[in-house]
């Protein structure tokens, strides 16, 4: 300005700037965040970790200061389940793996299968119902103890020995016929599902 000498114009320049940080300090007025300033030898924390702007290295919070928002709102019915679903095509089944499987399901078919005869005979046998079978077909064909040549045994045909030869011989033939019909259907099903597109199946995890 005319009329003042330099150091009365510095003075005056001096006296109109506004204070730096002072509003933003004490009353939180100048909308910004002080930095934050570490002492030398401190660590500073990992790349991506939220510091405020507004906490000096003590710790202590700045009065008045003004504070960034925090995380985002907590999850609302967090206890609730929630279904998922997927669907999901059987385009291809290894004939190897259904062979294996298919033999050893039928090699426990036929072991129950043996099993079971054996006590459903034993328990029949126990009970009576041979003799009694046995006893009525001689009164029907009229054998006696003179007509030896007519006599029936029913044993003969029915005996334990038989029937487990029998029985045993049907597992096996059970166990091959399933191994060979479930591989055979693998192949036909690679074959269809190339073609098709395979079985569609709809899975469903629950959270």
């Amino acid at each position: 300005m005319p009329g003042q000498t330099p150091t009365e114009h510095s003075a005056a320049s001096t006296s109109l700037m506004p204070p730096v940080g002072g509003a933003g300090q004490g009353g939180g007025q100048s909308g910004f965040s002080q930095p934050t300033t570490y002492a030398k030898g401190q660590p500073t924390p990992a790349r991506g970790t939220r510091t405020g702007g507004n906490t000096p290295p003590g710790g202590t919070p700045v009065p008045g200061a003004a504070r960034r928002p925090s995380g985002g709102p907590a999850t609302v019915g967090g206890g609730l389940g929630r279904t998922r679903k997927a669907r999901l095509r059987v385009t291809k089944v290894d004939p190897w793996s259904v062979m294996k499987v298919s033999f050893l399901l039928s090699l426990a078919v036929g072991i129950i299968v043996i099993v079971a005869s054996a006590v459903l005979w034993m328990t029949l046998d126990s009970l009576g119902v041979f003799d009694s079978l046995t006893k009525t077909l001689k009164d029907v064909t009229g054998g006696g103890a003179d007509n030896a040549s007519s006599q029936l045994n029913l044993m003969d045909y029915i005996g334990f020995g038989k029937v487990m030869m029998f029985t045993t011989l049907i597992a096996v033939v059970d166990v091959v016929l399933l191994t060979a019909l479930s591989t055979l259907s693998a192949f036909i099903y690679n074959a269809a599902a190339g073609f098709t597109g395979g079985v569609e199946l709809t899975l469903a995890e629950e959270d």
